[in-house]
């Protein structure tokens, strides 16, 4: 996994919210766009940077497109983590 371009993609604090948004479950472009005051294109370029980390896959449903997180890099992400702590253990 490139974990340089997850936490690019995480480094922004619009991107995160923008995950917030969907932890709820999948959401149209429109829909994410409605919860803040940027452009339609704003939020196209925050979803991209989300798509091109791994961090969320979207998916068209006629004229729509549904954007929802990718849980197993967030599964990688945390597994690393995790990683972190138990091999700095003070026992």
């Amino acid at each position: 996994m490139a974990f340089l371009q997850t936490f690019k993609a995480l480094s922004d604090p619009t991107r995160r919210e923008i995950l917030d948004i969907l932890k709820n479950g999948r959401r149209t472009a429109g829909e994410i766009a409605a919860a803040f005051e940027l452009s339609a294109a704003t939020v196209s370029h925050h979803l991209a940077t989300l798509r091109e980390a791994g961090l969320v896959v979207d998916q068209k449903v006629g004229k729509y497109i549904y954007y929802e997180i990718n849980t197993s890099v967030i599964d990688e992400i945390l597994a690393w983590a995790t990683s972190l702590k138990e091999g700095n253990s003070n026992d």
